[in-house]
């Protein structure tokens, strides 16, 4: 493991962090890396969860997507379980499939036949929530050493900083569409209605408590109905 030009990759995926823009890019870098410093890793992916459906980000070769719909289909597989495990567990390993896995006994025998001789899943976190998992595969059995495993924990942290980073960036959006909506709203009902800007925000307020609607919604139908419907 050369650990200086590992040093100099992961300085390079810190500073694409500061460009909220980038974040795929970087998660790309961080799928790249894997494949190029991490001994024996020959593909490289990131698993999502939305419920039980798989998103799958950054891929380096088809191995990763057909990977992660088979996990997604047989509800079970270490990736799958990683980007959902609330035991603790950061790190999925089967070191060799040509043995019998029977914690995953499904997966494992149709992973082989996809070509896949041994893998990693990293549980991707911060401190207050879990992302996903970022995902290491080889096409020979023991493959991964224990250097392969620290460089995967390294870029699995630079990867879920690159999604917390990106999910901050994107509810201060939200907030701040939200806000400029609903004081337009309350304009609205100001002008029609002689009402004062404590009035009009109760109206907004007390309409979508009745109709069971968000009150960015409520607003926004005000913006482009001109009155509450």
């Amino acid at each position: 493991m050369d650990w200086r030009e590992f040093a100099r990759e992961m300085a390079s995926m810190a500073r694409d962090l500061l460009a909220q823009d980038s974040v795929g890019t970087t998660l790309e870098h961080i799928t790249g890396a894997a494949t190029q410093h991490v001994t024996g890793c020959d593909a490289a992916g990131i698993l999502l969860l939305h419920g039980k459906r798989v998103e799958t980000l950054a891929p380096t070769h088809e191995l990763v997507v057909e990977s992660d719909r088979l996990q997604e289909r047989l509800a079970e597989g270490p990736c799958f379980d990683a980007a959902r495990t609330s035991t603790g567990e950061r790190v999925f390993r089967i070191s060799d499939f040509t043995t019998e896995q029977p914690r995953w006994p499904a997966y494992a025998a149709r992973a082989r036949d996809l070509g896949v001789g041994s893998m990693m899943g990293f549980l991707l976190y911060t401190d207050d929530e879990d992302l996903g998992a970022l995902n290491l595969y080889s096409h020979r059995a023991g493959s991964f050493t224990d250097d392969s495993e620290t460089a995967g924990w390294l870029l699995a942290s630079h990867a879920a900083v690159a999604f917390s980073s990106a999910r901050s960036h994107a509810q201060m959006e939200q907030a701040m569409a939200t806000r400029h909506v609903i004081g337009e709203a309350m304009g609205i009902l100001m002008g029609s209605h002689r009402l004062t800007e404590e009035q009009a925000f109760d109206v907004l307020r007390r309409y979508s408590q009745e109709k069971n609607i968000k009150l960015r919604e409520v607003a926004r139908r005000v913006c482009e109905e001109g009155r509450l419907t």
